[in-house]
């Protein structure tokens, strides 16, 4: 049997669970929150006031949080590219509405509410251009995004498990400076976004440790291609008005590294938590190639801790068409 009509064996076997997965790591609509649960009501006389509040507390927050927080958002924004990347995954049938197409549907309505209202906290806080983020926005889902998977489900899975739970500390540390600067709202909504991507991350992941007890080798050899690799980010080809592909992300990064909101050594941390949970170093019945693939993964977090001692984070500001136009700098 050719490897990927494996891939797609296991893929309709493990689809025979989608039903329990969704049940124990999505929440439908109802009962979930909604970005309406924290913005100001419209339909309300103290809307205005509310308003005036959010505007008040958004001028406590620096300038590299807004731009790591305009950068979150734009990620966020550009879900129709991750829904249709992952609608092409092998084993994934949105024209015959198989299982796993209906999980990403699901997946998708969850995340769509964090764009939804991190994009009106920024319209509302008045400390942003935002005809310059929906211009990014804008080219961001034009442009696309190539994350080194192409339509391998083991080589998409580990990289949503790695993902999310990036997006989960990313959201996390943010709302923490919120906090810290007495903004109770804007740290609220951050939390629950992050609180979603933590459960998503645990359901991807849970995919992949199912995988590595069919497929044990060939789950193993895509693990280490995507390490090989380096998981890049969604937003690795983020740019400005008038500006070439990817000019944006690597100062973007540097405010996150600034901040403390993601840092190389949280991709380094992720690494090994993947690698404990899903036991790695107890996989059996491995194949020769798969053993050597496994060395290199095992090996590979320390020596990318030490790498990472040696870099220097650029300590100047880069001014953004995001912010800038409103003279913070």
């Amino acid at each position: 049997m050719s490897l990927k009509n494996i891939r797609l064996e296991v893929m309709q076997t493990i689809e025979k669970e989608i039903d329990s997965f969704m049940d124990k790591y999505l929440i439908p609509p109802e009962k979930i929150w909604q970005p309406t649960d924290f913005l100001p009501n419209s339909q309300e006389e103290t809307f205005f006031d509310e308003v005036h509040q959010i505007r008040e507390e958004a001028k406590e927050l620096g300038y590299d949080f807004w731009v790591v927080l305009v950068g979150d958002t734009i990620t966020e924004e550009a879900l129709p590219t991750y829904e249709s990347w992952l609608m092409d995954v092998e084993g994934v049938d949105q024209h015959g509405k198989n299982g796993w197409s209906k999980w990403i549907r699901h997946w998708t309505g969850e995340e769509n509410r964090h764009g939804d209202v991190l994009n009106k906290y920024l319209y509302l806080s008045g400390r942003v251009d935002m005809r310059e983020i929906e211009i990014t926005t804008q080219h961001l889902i034009n442009d696309g995004f190539d994350i080194g998977t192409a339509n391998d489900p083991y080589r998409n899975f580990v990289y949503t498990s790695f993902q999310e739970l990036a997006t989960n500390i990313s959201h996390n540390r943010v709302g923490k400076l919120a906090k810290k600067q007495g903004n109770k709202l804007l740290s609220k909504m951050c939390n629950v976004i992050a609180g979603d991507e933590m459960r998503h991350h645990l359901a991807y992941r849970e995919f992949v440790k199912t995988i590595l007890s069919y497929d044990p080798s060939e789950m193993m050899l895509a693990f280490e291609d995507m390490m090989r690799k380096k998981i890049v980010m969604p937003a690795q080809f983020v740019r400005e008005s008038g500006e070439t592909i990817g000019t944006a992300f690597e100062n973007f990064s540097n405010a996150a590294q600034r901040l403390g909101v993601y840092t190389t050594h949280d991709y380094i941390d992720i690494m090994r938590k993947l690698i404990s949970y899903w036991e790695i170093d107890k996989l059996n019945d491995l194949t020769a190639k798969a053993e050597k693939a496994r060395d290199y993964v095992m090996k590979l977090p320390d020596r990318m801790a030490r790498i990472a001692e040696r870099v220097a984070i650029p300590e100047d500001i880069t001014k953004f068409k995001w912010v800038e136009a409103n003279g913070m700098l």
